[in-house]
């Protein structure tokens, strides 16, 4: 069995997203829930994921992550909106 990595978009309580990777989809969102995951999700409570997309290595993972960090509002919500 082979290993799946995902970029994913969260949207928070105050209407904002957090994008990040990870081999697991749900283990990752119930850690953003407690505040465990990052700073950004523990002022800003995580809502639900918006986007996901799977990629077969971790290095793609993290170049997506890279690549939406640097879009827009406007640009993320056209690529949620896909």
């Amino acid at each position: 069995m082979t290993k799946s990595f995902y970029t994913y978009i969260i949207l928070t309580e105050k209407n904002t997203y957090y994008c990040g990777y990870t081999d697991d989809l749900d283990r990752r969102f119930e850690k953003h829930k407690l505040g465990t995951a990052s700073k950004y999700t523990r002022a800003f409570k995580p809502v639900k994921y918006v986007y996901t997309k799977e990629f077969a290595t971790k290095s793609e993972a993290m170049k997506e992550e890279r690549r939406i960090k640097s879009l827009s509002r406007s640009e993320k919500e056209k690529l949620i909106n896909l």
